[in-house]
């Protein structure tokens, strides 16, 4: 077969499968047999893997996945993720119609749609190919997981037309499909929700192409937006998105009429009807093979929700009624108090075992003294407990008082592990001595994680043993203690010894993007880094004589960077233990500055300098793949996290994402990993 015709016959190929899929996945209503798919499927494989270069961006093959890990970077959303306001009584939900329609001054219809209990995704179409697909995260910033997405069938990777459009939707397991799934995992889930969100942030899509995860898609986002929400959902079904069926229209007004010719399949009423239709969804759900949690109701005149608005947590226009959360009682056997790194101080009852949505809980998190007060909580009270969302156990009220006398449980007026006195701040109590144990155990624990400075070899039953033997009193000294010094303690032999000796070792060497947010200041992660990074401040001494003036505005110039975390900053940075402990890595030899070689490494000739690089896709040598940005830096170039005018080199790996196409725009220069390999194999 000649490159023309593979060309052609790839081509013919791929409409033919993407048809199929489409049918299969989003129509439920297959047109060929399985063996016929498959044939067709292995033609177009051979070819691809004939000629590579003919692989499409959305060609069908996508959906078997890749074997090449990702480390699942952030990538920043577009639209607004937003949370939802909740109802959980139908007096709560028709007050808030009735005060939404006050509020627009106008009769209002509402759409109402199953609030699908899986993992929330945006979909972002780029002139109709999927460019990305984004977790919802913080609600700003999420994690990009295209390659994993791109193996779910329901996911269309070309629509029918090409349109630049965001699509929200849930990505969620069919229960039919999950204990079968489930039961087979050495470390089962507790519910298709959490199979579904941990499923998609495996670094394998390969993995994920395993699993048939499906999704149904609620929202869309145009440049020329429709009139109405459930114009909207028909053009994203014309577009090939899988919606649910199982949506109601209510209006008073004569819309209804229209909606009831244009969805027959649609159950629709007055306004009046919107409760009596929330209670037949609560009586069905559970015969549904897929998990809801509630009911999500939404304005229908775009222009009305234009007017009516965001809050910093929810849109005004939509409002998801909440089913009650599923229950169980048990008994407060005790409560004991956990002290974090921080010295955030968490009363944590302990209760006897009881089994809510498949899962066992005897562990239940009181919050603060507040809440406990709140619930006039006491040892021996019968409780019911429920999983918030079915997922974050909670103590919901006292069923019965206990037959002791014992009375609200309060906290102890000193710290239960060192003994020093509580101090409140806000609604929490803190133990303010840095020294305390817990806290020492605590900042150890972040420090040598994994995504930290990932020490191998230190685990907690190391750090266990180096605290409570008095051969580390914080983090600074893991670098000075001597790893030797455990061959005299029984369970430690030389092969372990020498694992956690390298382990320090390596982490000497990680850089300044990840030294800084494993310093375990408060809300300081790697998202806040690389913000600080880009705005200029590549070493810690210059955060220092930022911090030290006190003034929070320079910090407030980033984008990103709240009040909240400028003040944190200044506060943290300019604590006296936390400047000697940074004196004490630096004289470890600890990278504090980005881009500087680690302690000891020979000079690098600095042959990128005057380029500014940026980076997308997997690759086979570099992972996660900011290991290929470190070795720019330290050849003298810059490195950004998105693509502007200024970028000159962008490094391409598998599965590239929008990057390329900008970049291709700026004029960028194009560079594999092969080629990438060759100009370090020069320097």
């Amino acid at each position: 077969m000649t490159r023309k015709e593979a060309q052609k016959r790839s081509a013919e190929l791929s409409q033919a499968l993407r048809d199929y899929q489409r049918a299969y996945f989003v129509e439920s209503r297959p047109l060929v047999s399985d063996a016929e798919y498959d044939r067709l499927f292995d033609e177009l494989v051979a070819i691809e893997t004939r000629f590579p270069d003919l692989a499409l961006p959305d060609s069908p093959t996508h959906r078997v996945g890749s074997d090449l890990t990702q480390e699942l970077p952030e990538s920043a959303h577009t639209i607004p993720v937003l949370s939802l306001d909740k109802s959980y009584t139908a007096e709560e939900l028709s007050a808030w119609i009735a005060k939404t329609a006050r509020n627009a001054g106008r009769e209002l219809s509402f759409v109402c749609e199953e609030k699908i209990d899986g993992a929330s995704m945006v979909l972002y179409y780029e002139e109709g190919l999927l460019a990305r697909a984004v977790t919802r995260g913080n609600g700003l910033v999420g994690n990009d997981v295209t390659a994993n997405v791109k193996t779910i069938g329901a996911v269309p990777l070309r629509l029918k037309r090409p349109v630049t459009v965001a699509a929200r939707g849930e990505v969620f397991l069919a229960r039919s499909l999950f204990d079968s799934i489930n039961s087979k995992l050495e470390e089962p889930y507790a519910n298709p929700r959490n199979f579904a969100s941990g499923t998609l942030r495996r670094v394998k899509s390969s993995e994920v192409a395993g699993i048939p995860l499906s999704i149904f898609v609620y929202e869309g986002y145009f440049r020329d937006a429709a009139a109405t929400h459930h114009e909207t959902l028909e053009e994203l079904a014309d577009l090939g998105f899988r919606l649910n069926t199982r949506t109601a229209f209510f209006s008073d007004g004569p819309s209804r009429a229209k909606v009831m010719d244009r969805h027959p399949g649609w159950r629709t009423g007055s306004l009046g009807d919107i409760v009596d239709f929330i209670e037949a969804e609560r009586q069905e759900r559970k015969t549904l093979d897929y998990e809801i949690d509630g009911i999500v109701v939404k304005v229908d005149e775009l222009s009305v929700r234009d007017s009516l608005g965001y809050t910093g947590h929810h849109p005004r226009w939509a409002i998801a009624f909440k089913f009650e959360s599923p229950e169980g009682a048990t008994t407060v056997r005790a409560i004991e108090v956990q002290v974090g790194r921080t010295g955030r101080v968490t009363p944590v009852a302990r209760v006897e075992p009881v089994k809510i949505s498949g899962a066992t809980i005897s562990n239940v998190t009181l919050h603060n003294q507040e809440y406990i007060d709140m619930l006039e909580l006491a040892i021996g009270d019968r409780v019911a407990v429920s999983r918030r969302g079915d997922v974050i156990p909670a103590v919901e009220r006292v069923l019965e008082k206990n037959e002791t006398g014992a009375a609200t449980w309060k906290l102890p007026p000193a710290c239960p592990v060192c003994g020093t006195g509580l101090r409140k701040q806000g609604a929490h109590h803190f133990c303010p001595n840095e020294v305390c144990p817990d806290q020492v155990r605590g900042r150890l624990s972040f420090f040598v994680g994994r995504g930290q400075m990932d020490i191998e070899g230190i685990g907690p039953e190391t750090i266990e043993v180096l605290v409570e033997n008095g051969l580390v009193r914080d983090v600074e000294d893991l670098y000075v203690f001597g790893p030797d010094k455990l061959l005299e303690i029984p369970g430690f032999g030389e092969k372990k010894v020498t694992q956690i000796r390298q382990g320090i070792e390596k982490s000497r060497g990680q850089p300044f993007h990840v030294v800084f947010p494993s310093l375990g200041i408060p809300d300081i992660g790697q998202k806040v880094t690389e913000l600080l990074i880009d705005a200029g401040y590549r070493d810690i001494d210059s955060l220092l004589e930022a911090a030290g003036k006190g003034d929070p505005a320079p910090f407030l110039a980033i984008h990103g960077i709240g009040e909240r975390t400028a003040e944190t900053l200044i506060r943290e940075l300019g604590r006296p233990q936390m400047k000697r402990r940074i004196e004490k890595l630096r004289k470890a030899g600890v990278q504090l500055s980005e881009g500087v070689p680690a302690a000891g490494a020979p000079d690098v000739p600095q042959t990128f300098v005057g380029q500014t690089w940026c980076v997308t896709g997997t690759f086979e040598q570099f992972s996660p793949r900011e290991k290929a940005m470190e070795e720019v830096l330290r050849r003298g170039g810059k490195v950004g996290s998105s693509v502007t005018s200024k970028t000159t080199h962008i490094l391409v790996g598998a599965s590239p994402g929008s990057k390329l196409e900008k970049a291709q725009k700026v004029g960028a220069r194009i560079v594999t990993e092969k080629e990438f390999l060759a100009l370090l194999a020069k320097s």
